[in-house]
């Protein structure tokens, strides 16, 4: 996948080809909303909470007898059709969290990222050396890249001069490459990278999680198989020597 790298001002310097095992990408729309269902719920507080008819204070005198009244029995004013009564089903303090398996969170965060090459929103410059922490420098760089709604700006590591020069401006959020995920991708309309997030990107998650290809490579029958002869020839060492020692005391 060829990306075009451009500087501060704008203006495209080289051209890099970028790996498409993680830039090209197909669109898995059924990932994606599961990774981002995911995301969004382990964000909930989960502490909404009401009180049950047992748990509202008072209510412990019945309101008037059972009968010759003409009025519905009733047995408190906690209930919950009464006024200040409980509340039926409503919601207590649980845990929204779900757990992604990393593979599924890499391939719905290559499926975003190839999206956005595929529809002109990923923006690579070569370096940001010129963010001094003055939120005008910002503001002009993303003049020049042509930047007018919200955007999502990506280094390397966490550069201070970036996250303050960045701080004031409504709708630009910054993040190091290490922490982006599919999420933060699809809340921006923009994505601008630096040469060297995008090539450390392109190395991590070109390269599959160890266990799984331990796993693999155990299936495909390619794993070694000279540890379990050598534990076999003793075995069998043992077993002859024991066969000799029988016949030895039937004679």
């Amino acid at each position: 996948m060829e990306v075009t790298v451009k500087n501060s001002q704008g203006n495209t310097v080289q051209t890099i080809d970028l790996d498409d095992a993680v830039f090209s990408v197909p669109m898995n729309h059924a990932l994606v909303h599961q990774a981002l269902v995911i995301y969004q719920g382990n964000r909930r507080q989960g502490t909404a909470d009401t009180k049950t008819r047992a748990q509202v204070s008072g209510g412990g005198r019945k309101p008037w007898i059972q009968k010759h009244t003409g009025r519905a029995r009733q047995g408190s004013t906690r209930s919950p059709q009464w006024r200040h009564g409980g509340v039926v089903f409503g919601p207590h303090p649980r845990d929204f969290r779900k757990a992604l398996p990393r593979r599924m969170r890499q391939l719905a965060l290559k499926c975003v990222l190839s999206e956005k090459i595929r529809q002109n929103q990923l923006i690579c410059i070569d370096a940001m050396d010129g963010i001094n922490g003055k939120t005008k420098t910002m503001v002009e760089l993303l003049s020049n890249l042509g930047i007018t709604g919200s955007a999502l700006v990506v280094t390397k590591d966490t550069v201070t001069n970036v996250v303050r020069a960045a701080h004031n401006i409504e709708k630009i959020w910054t993040l190091p490459v290490n922490q982006l995920n599919a999420q933060e991708l699809l809340s921006r309309d923009k994505l601008v990278i630096t040469l060297e997030a995008a090539r450390w990107a392109e190395q991590e998650l070109a390269v599959a999680p160890s266990r799984w290809k331990d796993r693999m490579a155990g299936l495909s029958g390619s794993a070694p198989s000279e540890p379990a002869t050598a534990i076999e020839e003793p075995v069998t060492a043992q077993a002859e020597t024991t066969g000799e020692e029988e016949a030895g005391g039937e004679e």
